[in-house]
């Protein structure tokens, strides 16, 4: 069951990547405001760049929080986790997607490293808000 509640933890990903990505859209909108003759001052343009910086990183950790999503519902799924577990750790290696080809840890351990992942996801999300609230007092 475990498994279960961390793939559908991460499965929210998907909400925070939808609304970084609004905000990055916006941010990259707002940069090309020139190209129609509206001048945009210094400290929105620096703004606009942070928040978009911000949007590609939280691209990333969206993807591999997404990645990790769909690999926890797998294995909560499974029939035998730890003959699954081994075939997944060797499909990361032979993918490059892991170091090793084993690895030690349990599966409460890999859920806690997932979930952090999520956590930075997030953190981009609240940084790109506190970001986009400071647009309007920018002037």
């Amino acid at each position: 069951m475990n498994l279960f509640v961390t793939a559908s933890l991460l499965a929210r990903g998907r909400q925070l990547e939808r609304l970084s990505d609004g905000i990055t859209l916006l941010a990259l909108a707002l940069s090309l405001a020139p190209l129609l003759g509206l001048a945009l001052p210094m400290l929105p343009k620096v703004l606009c760049a942070g928040l978009v910086l911000l949007g590609l990183a939280h691209k990333y950790w969206a993807v591999r929080v997404a990645l990790d999503a769909e690999l926890f519902t797998r294995m909560a799924a499974s029939g035998d986790l730890p003959a699954d577990t081994q075939a997944l750790d060797r499909a990361l290696h032979a993918l490059r997607l892991k170091a090793q080809a084993c690895d030690s840890r349990d599966w409460p351990a890999r859920s806690q490293g997932a979930l952090s992942l999520l956590n930075r996801q997030a953190v981009c999300l609240a940084l790109q808000l506190l970001l986009i609230l400071t647009l309007p007092f920018t002037g």
